[in-house]
């Protein structure tokens, strides 16, 4: 047996089950300490006036370990959660620790990997081991089915999601295959110890910094039960209805919670890996019925991972207002209009709906979003960026390569070979909401205003 101490460093990977770099570390220690860390500065409006992470979000994260703290305990062990920087947190704690390694889940977010970059240049050389704890494939998968393994030919199959799609299907690539029927191993805890700011009771946690954090139970029309727990028992219940040999048909739909499959949340945070979403279609495709539907559940868990894959090779240029091409579009600044399409108070009821059911539950559709990004970057001419960080702050499932990655591709500036997608709004209406049942649910009808005042208040503001 080792006689190595680790250090677990949580991030979106929220779970103990199916968690390969905890695994990993539990292998390699004799004794082994959990940590999670709260970085302030998620909740300071720099990202063009708009927090990183929040008010849903950060309740659902809160949650999540709230649920991870319990398992943990209950297994014999504490769950550090500490205030602060990672990057100055974390060497002082393996240093005043005598940490031998530390294990965390591998990111394909540009900001993420630097942080990572920033601690693992604090520490010994080898002692932080990653993981693609939340992903189908790992990068060695998808080079090692390649004739090179250079930057150029590993985009060629990112250059579109058919090229990425048609890659791994017709080469038969499998996902690493999901561990969920192992009982999690741990190694004796490891208390830390050292002069840090720690959060004594997450429950207090949840209003620490924000009094106007609402509780998820009371947004309107949402059921997401956060923590890993809540996860299992949403994919147990979701397969075992017959909700999965329908998806395809009802997927696009605007509202109701059984016509998605509503497992992003549990997969932005971690409680789910997508591998236990994969395995779990081929068991439902085994036991009940394989079709074009359930087919489809796996095609949308290849658009995230495309998405992934594609923020892992661009990096920064994932928040280039040109993204990916080689003209920026041709968008600008309206601050009103901005604020209207925020608001749900443009002149487009569909849109308003969508907005506004987006800022009293955290959640929007996936046509939604499509619907509501094609309006401000066509009809309001909005830089795509703007959209794109008032998403990340709204969304209670955000995910920053699929979050990004869409807005990029309905703008025209990403991956999508047409050169952006833009709606018709009255199209998109009469085909999702033609007795506009959802609009007048979420009052898409009302407080409707011309895009300009009379003023030009909103006169824009070039963008480099």
């Amino acid at each position: 047996m080792s006689d190595k101490t680790a250090l677990y460093w949580f991030t979106n990977d929220l779970r103990l089950k199916d968690n390969m770099a905890l695994e990993h570390v539990a292998r390699q220690s004799q004794r082994l300490a959990f940590l999670y860390v709260f970085n302030p500065a998620w909740i300071a409006p720099r990202n063009y006036q708009h927090r990183l992470v929040g008010e849903f979000s950060l309740q659902f994260i809160i949650e999540s370990l709230i649920d991870l703290e319990q398992q943990l305990r209950a297994m014999g062990h504490r769950f550090h959660i500490l205030i602060g920087n990672p990057v100055d947190i974390i060497p002082t704690i393996v240093q005043q620790n005598g940490i031998d390694i530390m294990g965390c889940n591998a990111h394909s977010g540009w900001y993420e990997r630097k942080t990572h970059h920033s601690i693992q240049q604090k520490l010994t050389p080898n002692s932080l081991h990653t993981r693609w704890n939340n992903y189908l494939y790992s990068p060695e998968q998808l080079n090692s089915h390649q004739q090179s393994s250079t930057k150029k030919k590993s985009l060629s199959i990112l250059k579109s999601f058919s090229t990425f799609r048609q890659f791994v299907e017709q080469r038969d690539i499998l996902p690493t295959p999901a561990q969920t029927e192992q009982p999690l191993n741990l190694p004796e805890p490891l208390d830390l110890k050292g002069l840090f700011k720690k959060v004594q009771d997450l429950s207090d946690f949840l209003k620490m910094n924000d009094n106007k954090l609402s509780r998820l139970e009371n947004a309107q029309n949402l059921s997401f039960n956060p923590g890993e727990l809540a996860a299992q028992c949403h994919l147990n219940d979701y397969f075992g209805t017959s909700s999965p040999s329908t998806y395809k048909q009802t997927r696009n739909a605007l509202d109701g919670w059984e016509n998605s499959t509503k497992f992003s949340p549990y997969l932005a945070h971690g409680n789910l890996s997508p591998r236990q979403i994969w395995k779990a279609v081929n068991t439902y495709e085994a036991i009940n019925i394989k079709n074009d539907d359930t087919y489809w559940i796996k095609f949308e868990l290849l658009w995230r991972e495309y998405f992934n894959w594609v923020a892992l090779k661009i990096g920064s240029t994932l928040f280039r207002f040109r993204g990916m091409a080689s003209s920026p579009p041709l968008t600008s600044f309206f601050a009103e209009r901005f604020t209207k399409w925020c608001q749900g108070s443009t002149p487009y009821p569909l849109v308003n709906a969508c907005m506004k059911q987006l800022n009293a539950t955290g959640y929007m559709s996936n046509r939604g979003r499509q619907i509501t990004a094609s309006c401000l970057i066509n009809e309001l001419g909005i830089d795509w960026r703007y959209g794109a960080a008032y998403f990340q702050e709204r969304l209670i499932d955000h995910d920053v390569a699929s979050n990004w990655g869409n807005w990029q591709y309905i703008a025209g500036v990403g991956t999508d070979p047409r050169g952006g997608r833009h709606f018709n709004l009255e199209k998109q209406t009469q085909m999702f909401d033609p007795h506009h049942e959802f609009i007048h649910k979420w009052q898409g009808d009302e407080h409707t205003a011309a895009l300009d005042s009379l003023d030009a208040s909103g006169w824009p503001i070039g963008m480099k």
